[in-house]
């Protein structure tokens, strides 16, 4: 039967008590994190959130039956004790802040017993996901998911404090939204009340926020929880937290500024790095043409290099119809990797074409003067040299090509760099490399809907230069969007938004929208701005992702404390589960087909 805790108080948590607090007397509770029984002495290890504690158990102090329970305590027992902090008589632990302390136990209580837990609660464990995930609320017991999770709380009040200091109203908005199928899928919520209707989840406040600078809220921000039923991967979960926030009469130069501003603030307020400001801006056709990305990691150099106006008429006919079909033909130089086996240089033809390249063609300059090349011999030592030239190769360095539409070159480029930046070890992990990404796109073309979509969403204010495009090449022209970047990351992104009618008309035509179908999905919105809209701009941030790269955790699923695996199953709950029939009923819904699912990471 476990003790009660009735009439004791806890003092201090494990990592509070001190060398300076010697003499003096604590109370503890916790867990048993390990014991050792040495027939006269029984030494504990205390856990809590705050760290380790050593206790010691002796029969003088605590008495025959004190000492017999003690006897009996093992790994993860929750217990309580009274004690005196007192120097620790044996060798002082370097690695633990309590480490030259110990407590000499007067009085215990075994507040709750434990099974053998599947898995050892301590750092660095190797246990499969799976199991973890299981047993959610054991791995966070861990003390290094503990700090992740103590670090995520801990920029989020960084973050609040800065924005209330900035002057932004914290206001929440609905979970229950109406569905407006533009973007990811929306996870969709029947309703009881108006059988055969739905809710959806937000896939975020977009609508609302834009409604509240309508209202007069002036600067809004809300920590909001945001659903989107896509594939997921390591930094992707269904469902998500966003830093959201919106500013009336606001540029994106306003944004960006203040922006700036909360990164530095936030950096230095929980790591203690200097952030420094301004950060870097890029327009997003410089990425795209340097980098083959629109998150582009500036940690290291390795960018591309256009070749396609000094192979245009080579011999190689890959590189030759690349061009004359409107693509380009494109490389990076892995400096130095000459001597790279073929082995490795046929993986990464393989990996290229995991990112939708048909090849990789590749060009090594050897310290004898000859060639270690894929395609020189379909082309002259004049053309050999006219590349070398161009790309600036040395003795020593390994090019390798893409050729194809932008797009795929792009693609398979972009992700070559990152994949050989990573194997020749070139990328400073400890750096935060920063960087603004504009101009993006308006509109991007949708395969799967055979139409061009909005590339951020249907709001986004076009650049001034570009609104005559609308009604001609809409297709060229661009946004007044904005992504934050990190270490080759998304943190965030935003745009002005359109606040005027015939704008917004000319870009709703633009996607294929009738005046209509606009009002049905958008109507509320479109109806408010007819009275009386300021300009007004925003971003949002992905939490998960801020914390995951500032805590050098490997998945977001490491900063969430209860995350989905990749089929967006809870291994821990079971979710998402069946119903009972009466459910169904209540809600006019009925079961017509059910697919055999397994439950995967």
């Amino acid at each position: 039967m476990a003790d009660s805790m009735s009439g004791m108080k806890r003092s201090h948590r494990c990592a509070e008590v001190t060398a300076q607090m010697a003499g003096q007397t604590v109370t503890l509770m916790g867990w048993v994190n390990k014991r050792r029984n040495l027939g006269s002495l029984i030494f504990v290890d205390l856990r809590d959130r705050s760290g380790l504690i050593q206790l010691v158990f002796d029969e003088d102090t605590i008495g025959t039956a004190g000492y017999e329970k003690a006897g009996t305590l093992r790994n993860e027992f929750v217990i309580a004790v009274n004690g005196t902090v007192q120097p620790r008589e044996g060798a002082v632990n370097e690695n633990l802040a309590t480490g030259s302390i110990e407590i000499k136990v007067q009085e215990l209580r075994i507040l709750s017993e434990a099974l053998t837990p599947p898995f050892h609660i301590e750092e660095g464990i190797q246990t499969k996901d799976e199991l973890r995930l299981k047993y959610r609320y054991l791995d966070l017991r861990r003390p290094d998911l503990q700090k992740m999770i103590m670090f995520r709380s801990k920029v989020t009040k960084s973050i609040r404090d800065f924005m209330y200091s900035e002057g932004f109203l914290e206001i929440e908005t609905p979970m229950l939204c109406k569905s407006t199928p533009e973007g990811a899928r929306d996870y969709l919520v029947p309703s009881r009340v108006h059988p055969g209707n739905f809710y959806a989840l937000p896939q975020s406040p977009q609508i609302y926020k834009q409604l509240l600078m309508c209202s007069g809220y002036d600067r809004y921000f809300q920590l909001a929880r945001c659903f989107r039923d896509e594939d997921l991967r390591a930094d992707r979960q269904p469902e998500f937290t966003q830093v959201d926030m919106e500013f009336s009469f606001a540029d994106q130069n306003t944004v960006m500024e203040l922006n700036e501003r909360l990164i530095a603030h936030v950096w230095k307020d929980c790591l203690g790095i200097d952030v420094k400001l301004p950060i870097p801006r890029m327009t997003w056709q410089e990425a795209m043409d340097r980098y083959g990305s629109d998150k582009p990691d500036t940690r290291f150099g390795m960018e591309l290099i256009n070749i396609s106006d000094v192979v245009k008429d080579c011999g190689f006919s890959v590189f030759k119809s690349a061009i004359e079909n409107g693509g380009s033909v494109r490389c990076i130089n892995a400096q130095g990797q000459v001597e790279m086996p073929r082995k490795k240089i046929d993986a990464l033809v393989e990996y290229v074409k995991g990112q939708g390249a048909k090849g990789l063609a590749y060009l090594g300059l050897n310290a004898d003067g000859t060639y270690k090349s894929s395609f020189a011999k379909f082309m002259t030592q004049d053309e050999i040299k006219a590349i070398v030239e161009k790309t600036g190769a040395k003795i020593g360095d390994l090019l390798f090509f893409a050729a194809d539409t932008d797009k795929t070159v792009f693609a398979s480029l972009g992700a070559l760099r990152l994949h050989l930046g990573d194997m020749m070890g070139i990328i400073d992990k400890d750096k935060f490399n920063f960087l603004w990404v504009t101009e993006f796109p308006l509109l991007e073309y949708s395969e799967e809907q055979g139409r061009y979509v909005a590339m951020h969403h249907p709001f986004t204010m076009p650049n001034e230069e570009d609104l005559p495009l609308l009604k001609t090449e809409p297709w060229k022209a661009r946004a007044n969007a904005y992504d934050i970047v990190l270490n080759g990351v998304e943190l965030g992104g935003g745009s002005e938004r359109i606040y005027n009618p015939e704008i917004q008309e000319q870009m709703f035509e633009a996607i294929g929208f009738t005046v209509e179908q606009a009002h049905e999905r958008f109507g509320f919105l479109l109806d408010a701005f007819k009275y009386g809209v300021p300009p007004h701009a925003g971003l949002a941030y992905g939490l998960d992702r801020v914390v995951m790269l500032m805590t050098g955790a490997e998945s977001i699923r490491d900063v969430i404390a209860f995350p989905k695996v990749k089929d967006a199953s809870c291994l821990m709950t079971g979710a998402p589960g069946e119903v009972d029939d009466k459910q169904l009923e209540e809600l006019a819904l009925a079961i017509t087909a059910a697919a055999d699912s397994e439950v995967s990471q």
